[in-house]
């Protein structure tokens, strides 16, 4: 997955190019600043943003007279960005007035696309995951302002007053300090849950807690397991079927790769590349691994209920889920992404000069998502695609609401497009051979095992003229090829559960080693930087 990086730069300390934020797990984040850029807009509203009026049946007349010219977007966003299938619903007053699906199901499975075909919709998850924190709230199990140590005494971050003022509401509102993505590619490489949210009390914070947008995903496993343990439940997927999905009446609406391979109408999903989109498998790891911060699979139809609870303010068909306080609180601007866009508890809040957009989209390694609402108009767009989100669900999403709300006419496509493509080739020329590299360190003298608190023990074995890197807590392994000098590049080898993921990822490297010398003079040390820019030192034994 090639999105969301800047052109490479040398970090003359490392003389490793520097990444801004990966392709791996990092497109969501893209594709929220991108989309949050669009229009003219003016500071966030938080009462706009729950707001809502009596239904207008002039807005169902407008937009049952926009569907033609919507379809004509649709099928020209969907050339540019070569998707296979793609899925939307318009939602106005409380009915879904228009689903319709495009395309096939994958490349390799020519059935269409309809309302009911089953997406991964990433990312539009965290909605889910802050509205199970606001039923708990309401049942009084704890507060938005407990801390997080209070309810969990194993959390640690590095920062010992941030850990001890961390709050529940803090799990969800992306000021955390932290670096964007933070240790998200520990996920891919198979950590488990305790694993990844251990990891973060390793990580050095980038900006003072509370200041700064940082989009981040592991906090949300963290949310998630203190959902459940309110409960009395398993985990939070549990909790999210009986108080969420079953009251919605979401019968095709899953959480894992089992149930949608599972499902009968389901789409395949595709790693985007500018020369065209190439089918890739499910994987059991991401997004799954990730529970609330991802792992929803779901259908227009499906989604639909959801949004209709959302504009109901808490109440679907007579009987109240969530309170409308604690529906808002999720509504409500935790933190500026931008001059004019904020970013709530798992929704971003984007006021247009025509009115305010609750929005949030998703992005899995081969599936992409928009789902976004005008709740003063009670008008909502849900866009669901079998592409990696490099931009197409949030332009299509943008762009419909931009219309219904008649604001100034924007081309979402070609800026995403045009975005997504410097993208994939500013990753190229990261990790582009130099034409002159210096002579490589003989590899059986870097062979060995090693040490990280965040990946515990790995091995270093010669391969060739390469390295594997084996991480023992999982099993992945990485090939380690000479690049420049003491710099090797360093990719994920197909092995085992780990071959779906790397067809996922695509056949480039996705970071850099660079082994250093210690003390004593011995290269018994090394740095892994992934290609989210966060990196990893390791120590021999």
């Amino acid at each position: 997955m090639r999105i969301g990086l800047g052109h490479g730069s040398i970090d003359k300390a490392s003389r490793l190019p520097t990444r801004p934020r990966g392709r791996l797990v990092a497109s969501v984040l893209s594709c929220l600043l991108a989309v949050a850029g669009f229009g003219g807009l003016s500071a966030p509203s938080t009462a706009q943003a729950v707001k809502t009026s009596p239904p207008r049946p002039e807005i169902e007349a407008q937009v049952q007279s926009l569907i033609p010219e919507v379809e004509t977007y649709i099928a020209t966003g969907m050339k540019a960005f070569d998707v296979p299938g793609l899925a939307i619903g318009i939602v106005v007053n409380d009915r879904l007035i228009y689903a319709k699906g495009f395309g096939v199901r994958g490349k390799a499975d020519a059935r269409p696309v309809d309302p009911r075909t089953v997406f991964q919709i990433g990312s539009a998850t965290k909605g889910f995951l802050a509205a199970t924190l606001g039923i708990m709230v309401d049942r009084g199990r704890f507060r938005w302002d407990d801390r997080v140590v209070d309810l969990d005494p194993s959390f640690q971050l590095k920062d010992a007053w941030v850990t001890r003022e961390f709050r529940v509401f803090d799990l969800l509102a992306q000021r955390s300090g932290l670096p964007p993505a933070v240790n998200d590619g520990l996920g891919i490489f198979g950590i488990s849950q305790d694993g990844l949210i251990r990891s973060l009390r390793h990580v050095e914070p980038v900006s003072s807690f509370r200041s700064t947008f940082s989009y981040t995903n592991i906090t949300h496993i963290l949310a998630g397991n203190i959902v459940a343990k309110a409960a009395g439940a398993t985990d939070w997927n549990s909790v999210l079927h009986q108080e969420v999905l079953k009251p919605l009446g979401m019968a095709d609406t899953s959480t894992s790769a089992e149930a949608i391979e599972a499902s009968p109408n389901h789409a395949r999903g595709h790693r985007w590349t500018p020369a065209g989109t190439v089918e890739v498998p499910f994987t059991q790891l991401f997004p799954y691994d990730f529970e609330g911060a991802g792992d929803i699979n779901s259908t227009v139809e499906d989604v639909f209920h959801w949004v209709r609870l959302q504009l109901g303010k808490g109440t679907f068909e007579g009987k109240r889920l969530v309170s409308p306080e604690s529906l808002a609180f999720t509504h409500t601007p935790k933190v500026a992404m931008t001059d004019r866009v904020s970013y709530a508890l798992g929704w971003v809040i984007q006021q247009t000069p025509n009115g305010t957009i609750v929005w949030h989209n998703g992005g899995t390694l081969s599936f992409g998502s928009y789902v976004g609402m005008a709740p003063d108009k009670k008008v909502g767009v849900i866009v669901l695609t079998n592409e990696t989100n490099v931009g197409l669900p949030d332009a299509v999403g943008m762009w419909v609401m931009d219309r219904i709300l008649g604001n100034d006419k924007v081309d979402h496509v070609a800026n995403g497009l045009k975005s997504a493509t410097a993208g994939f080739e500013a990753s190229n020329a990261l990790f582009a051979k130099p034409a002159q590299p210096r002579p490589f360190p003989p590899t059986p003298s870097l062979a060995g095992k090693f040490l990280n608190p965040s990946f515990g023990q790995v091995e270093l074995t010669v391969d060739g003229d390469a390295l594997a890197m084996k991480i023992q807590a999982t099993g992945a392994t990485l090939k380690l090829e000479p690049w420049d000098g003491d710099i090797f590049t360093a990719r994920l080898m197909p092995l085992g559960v780990f071959a779906p993921m790397v067809e996922n990822i695509g056949p480039h490297p996705s970071a850099f080693v660079q082994f250093q010398i210690d003390k004593e003079g011995k290269l018994d040390l090394f740095r892994l930087s992934l290609d989210d820019g966060q990196a990893y030192e390791f120590s021999r034994e």
